[in-house]
């Protein structure tokens, strides 16, 4: 499968956050569609095709903070775990939190990565360039059952 058919799914309510990874993405050379949530709520509307939102079919990569309004990341993992037809979504925890309790809590939930978000740039692209050579060697679900 082509990486270019992957979907990013951006789950982050800080918008510098998020213009950082656009622009870490950007220097990547990296055009995949990006799929902008600002909490868990939002991402399960573009994920159930919910409350008016167009469904986000598979393949598809979500990018999830830990801290953000009205549902959270870790409460958004239990809730998407328990779904049948979202339970085998891929996400990548991306936070600033390097809380064990977090850390732990989320590889309960079956999560693919954790990254801890520093302040510096090549860090950063560093694990954007990761998360691009990830889905360009690993066969992606294209539906989910």
């Amino acid at each position: 499968m082509d990486y270019k058919e992957i979907k990013i799914v951006l789950v982050e309510d800080d918008f510098v956050d998020v213009l950082a990874t656009k622009k870490a993405l950007q220097e990547l050379r990296i055009q995949n569609p990006i799929f902008e949530a600002r909490d868990g709520l939002e991402a399960l509307d573009f994920l159930r095709g919910d409350n008016g939102v167009e469904k986000i079919d598979p393949p598809y990569i979500i990018l999830l903070d830990l801290n953000m309004p009205r549902m959270g990341g870790l409460e958004f993992l239990e809730t998407i775990r328990a779904d049948s037809e979202l339970k085998s979504s891929i996400i990548f925890v991306m936070t600033t939190s390097e809380a064990e309790t977090d850390v732990f809590a989320a590889y309960e939930q079956n999560i693919a990565g954790y990254i801890v978000k520093t302040n510096t740039k090549h860090s950063f692209i560093d694990a954007i360039g990761m998360l691009k050579h990830y889905w360009t060697i690993v066969e992606m679900p294209t539906s989910q059952s």
